[in-house]
Parts: structure tokens; sequence; C-alpha cells
């Protein structure tokens, strides 16, 4: 019996990537086999962007099929105000500075009864590291949120593992109890950001200040441990080169196997464990110290999407981040391995401070519509992709 996967397979295209650069990986890539290393270097090499997306989207359509994410969502970035300076942020501020500004508690409250009368799904909060807050600040913007977001409607997605190590860095604590902390007050997912790229020459570049790679990875590791998921991140298209963007990948798919424990993946089961999702996080050099870099094109951003999905096999989810690759060409990764489009962000202000001239919100009609006009389904979701609109799931 033929399944749709199989009437979709283009054996024409195959032979032809046999005779090109892709030949050493089209095999262990059709048969779902884990790639290696030296793989995905060929994937970073190949300049054949048509047959590294049929790859990308072969395995996709295994893992989901036709259907793809979208959520209900706001972005909360209580304060820009930071005590690093990475070279590539055009958000932070010191506190002297004109447009800083810091919401207090009344401030995240409201924000919250807001959220909870649109119907949200899920709050992401990230924002500066601020040189004044206190421990408790982190745990109580927390708490303010879950006041009015009642848990198991809405999800909390809170704090990076950079805002996670300074608050065990403030409060003396291990992680375990900060993140426990952050639970109990409400958390039901930890951010993925502030991954950058783990290789320490290049960070030592571009967020010297900040926690390590091996830091960030411990963070993960440990909120794995408690049952807490999280995203995973990665900016690119700055200073890195490829093998940088491979060995970040590859140290990401190790932490998600060691959050498995040998358990088989369900990618359409709500996510309990591990990293729900992967986001390649494009770089935007307005207004950054790293101004004078051209930033990644259309070609790079769908690679970054297609090779992630190639190499991330042990990863439910592949994001493409509108916000930062604009509505069109997320669109267009639907057929470059990613299953879910982020969501509705009703307002974002990090990467439009880097000259992003996107949307800061788009509606749930226009998502639903630019999944259907790519020929995938919609599947409404919750902040652990649990399906939330049946007939969409359906469909």
């Amino acid at each position: 019996m033929t399944t749709l996967l199989d009437a979709r397979r283009d054996l024409a295209l195959e032979a032809r990537l046999r005779a090109g650069d892709l030949a050493p990986v089209l095999d262990k890539a059709l048969a779902g086999e884990r790639l290696d290393r030296r793989d995905a270097l060929a994937l970073e090499a190949t300049r054949d962007l048509r047959g590294l997306a049929y790859l990308a989207n072969l395995r996709r359509e295994r893992l989901h099929g036709d259907r793809t994410y979208y959520v209900r969502d706001h972005h909360l970035n209580p304060t820009n105000v930071c005590r690093h300076a990475c070279t590539f942020c055009a958000f932070a501020r010191t506190r002297r500075a004109a447009d800083a500004y810091t919401m207090d508690l009344a401030q995240v409250e409201d924000e919250a009864a807001r959220m909870a009368a649109l119907g949200v799904r899920e709050i992401h909060v990230v924002g500066g590291v601020h040189p004044d807050w206190g421990y408790d600040v982190y745990v109580d913007v927390v708490r303010a949120l879950r006041r009015h977001l009642p848990r198991g409607e809405v999800g909390i997605k809170a704090w990076t593992a950079v805002e996670v190590d300074h608050m065990a860095a403030l409060s003396g604590l291990p992680l375990e109890r900060v993140l426990t902390d952050l639970v109990e007050a409400g958390l039901d997912h930890l951010a993925g950001g502030g991954a950058e790229i783990f290789a320490p020459e290049v960070r030592r570049r571009i967020c010297a200040s900040k926690a390590d790679g091996a830091r960030w990875l411990e963070v993960h590791r440990t909120a794995h441990a408690l049952g807490l998921p999280s995203n995973a991140t990665m900016l690119y298209g700055h200073i890195e080169a490829p093998e940088h963007r491979i060995d970040h990948l590859l140290a990401l798919r190790a932490v998600q196997d060691e959050a498995l424990a040998g358990d088989a993946l369900d990618p359409l089961a709500p996510v309990e464990k591990g990293f729900s999702s992967f986001i390649p996080l494009k770089f935007h050099p307005a207004n950054t110290r790293l101004s004078h870099l051209p930033g990644p094109s259309l070609h790079d951003d769908l690679r970054a999407l297609a090779i992630a999905r190639l190499l991330l096999d042990n990863v439910p989810h592949i994001k493409a981040y509108w916000i930062m690759i604009g509505p069109d060409a997320a669109q267009l990764s639907l057929s470059f391995g990613v299953d879910d489009l982020n969501g509705t962000v009703l307002r974002e202000r990090i990467t439009h401070a880097a000259g992003a001239t996107t949307d800061e919100g788009l509606s749930k009609e226009r998502i639903v519509r630019l999944i259907r006009e790519a020929g995938r389904a919609p599947v409404e979701r919750d902040g652990r992709y649990a399906p939330v609109s049946v007939s969409e799931a359906a469909a």
C-alpha cells in the first residue's frame, strides 16, 4: 500500500542528488537515520537548496505530516536595562539611557490581566538582566503573571538560562532550588534565549560577560531533570562559522538525548520533558555594534531551518520565528522542515530594536491563512503543543 509520504517522494530529484554533493548523506537522510558531524558539514557546504529542502521536508512529514502549529501568545519584556553589553544586541540600555524602562509588578499584573482578556494561551517573558533587581523580583514577576493567567489554561514561558544563572549568583542558591522556586511561582517552561553560539572563541567576541555555553547547557539539563521543558535557540548570521553552528546543534542534541533517557520521541504528544522546540534566531545588525555586517539572507534562513530539522532528530518541533525572518519567509519555511509558525505575538520589542520591519503581531486569521496557503493543516496549540482547536487538528 502506498503511503502519503511515498506518494510525495521525488525519485527523479533523488537520482540527481545521488550525483551531487548531497550524495554522502542522501541514503541516511531518506532512511531517517541519525546524521553525524561530517554529514552536517556536508549539509552546510551544499548550494543545492532544493535538495536540502526536499530532505528536510521528508523528515518533517514523517514526524508531523501536514500539521503546522501556532499559538495565541504574547511577549512580555519587563525591562530593557541590562548589565551585559552584547555586541549583537540593540535592545539593552543602561540605567540612565533616555529610553530605558522597567515595569513594576503592578504593571506586570495589568499586562497579565489584559492578556487573559484577550485569550492568550502562552506568555513569553524575557528582558534585560537588570543590575538592580534582586532574586525575588524574578520570582515575583512569574507569581504576578500567574495571579491572572490560570495554570492549565495559559502557559508561562519565562527567563533564559542567562537570567537563571544570574539568579543563582544573586541568591547563592543551587540551580535546582532556583528552578523549583520559579515552578512553584507558576513557571511552565524555560525560555530558550541566551544560547547565541556555544563556541567560546565566538562567545568571547559577542557576549563575553554572560553565562558561557557550558553553563547554558547545565541550566537546561537541570530544568529537564526537574521535569521542566524548555526551548532551545541559536543566533546565526553574525561572526560564526558553519562548524560553530553544527557543534551548537550537536550539543543540543546530546542534551536532548539525556532528557529523553532512551524513550522514543513522540512528536504528536504534548511535550513533558526536554526541549520542546528549536528556534534559529536570525541576527539583525541594525543599531548594534556589529552593524557593519550584512546579516543573513533568505537563503541562510532557510538553510538554518532545514539543517536543524535534519540534525535535531530528537527535538519534536522546529519553529520559524516570523518576527525575525518575516511572514512570507516563514510560510516558505514550511517546505524546509518547519512545523511551527510560533504565534500571534501581540507586541515584540527586542528584534524591532535591531531594525526588524516585520509586523509586531499577526492575527490568528492571518497565521491560519499562511499555513493553509502553503498546503498545510493549521493546529492551534497551547504552550506544550497540546492541540486546543479540535476541528483544525482533525484537518
